[in-house]
């Protein structure tokens, strides 16, 4: 637990320190690949127990409408507590589908998250107190009660950004070792066997979908920030399956690999939007069919399974 702590405490700091030497599109581009890792890290949540979520996109949405309507209409600005808020409301809204969707396996759980996030998305294009289809603009944050100058707002936004996705990642790392965390991984493999010893599978999956909900809105209230802007694509079906694309690219082993494969995202996007405008998508289904051929349990199985081994 202790080494866990400290290495989480450097890297904190050296993420902290490198992000200050980045010119400021590089701090947008890692900003916003982070903040989706979050959003994904809630999807992996959900794939160690055998089912993939198409609704992240939802999440992500709630979050984000949350955090930037307190900012406008309640005047709640600090960065540190918008995510947060973006988080609660996304879990809380979603929470009494949990038990609903802990019933479904495979394609069926997955269909019903992504009509969940299709349905979601034609409300907020129907809602014109939100904006509609343009969705609306968000002011700048604060910190801490402090005003942030021109010149540091992206490397700020990038400094709690990284913090929120290294302590996510350190507690989501502590839940996957945890007993509830390994119940989820035997419910994958059988979930018969687990409700014969006791263990209650479908109170493992609710909670399981209220924490991916709580990371998705905390990505998504994140991602608002850094944007200035929500609008209702949030929750469109493509947004959720680039986040499914993250989480299908790291694996289910390490929480690490999803916020890499995220920035691996962002890269691949950024440039090859900027040199290849009509083919990135191209290059991105390369590299993914790349990475199911030789590494199909994601970019984690690269040290996890050094790690496996005795």
């Amino acid at each position: 637990m202790r080494p866990l702590w400290m290495a989480s405490g450097l890297l904190l700091l050296l993420g902290w320190l490198a992000g200050a030497l980045l010119p400021r599109w590089l701090q947008f581009m890692f900003t916003m690949a982070l903040a989706n890792g979050l959003v994904s890290l809630g999807i992996v949540l959900l794939m160690r127990g055998g089912v993939v979520a198409f609704g992240q996109g939802l999440m992500s949405a709630l979050g984000g409408y949350a955090a930037a309507l307190v900012f406008l209409y309640w005047g709640w600005q600090d960065a540190l507590l918008l995510p947060l808020l973006g988080g609660l409301v996304a879990c809380v809204i979603t929470a009494p589908f949990g038990p609903l969707l802990a019933r479904y396996r495979g394609i069926f759980f997955s269909m019903l998250t992504l009509a969940m996030s299709m349905v979601g998305y034609g409300v907020l294009v129907k809602t014109d107190s939100l904006g509609g289809s343009d969705g609306f603009n968000m002011g700048r944050v604060t910190l801490l009660g402090q005003t942030l100058a021109d010149g540091h707002v992206s490397t700020v936004l990038l400094s709690v950004t990284w913090g929120f996705a290294v302590v996510s990642g350190v507690l989501a790392k502590l839940y996957f070792s945890s007993t509830r965390g390994l119940v989820t991984q035997a419910i994958r493999d059988n979930e018969l066997r687990v409700e014969y010893m006791g263990a209650s599978v479908a109170n493992t999956m609710a909670i399981n979908f209220s924490l991916a909900a709580f990371l998705g809105g905390m990505g998504g209230a994140l991602a608002v920030m850094a944007l200035g802007h929500i609008d209702p694509n949030f929750s469109y079906w493509t947004t959720s399956g680039e986040f499914v694309f993250v989480a299908i690219l790291a694996g289910s082993q390490s929480v690490l690999a999803v916020m890499l494969s995220s920035v691996v995202l962002e890269m691949v996007r950024s440039f090859s939007s900027a040199y290849f405008p009509s083919t990135w998508q191209l290059a991105l289904g390369l590299f993914l069919l790349l990475v199911i051929r030789f590494l199909p349990d994601g970019l984690g199985s690269l040290w996890a399974n050094k790690k496996a081994k005795p």
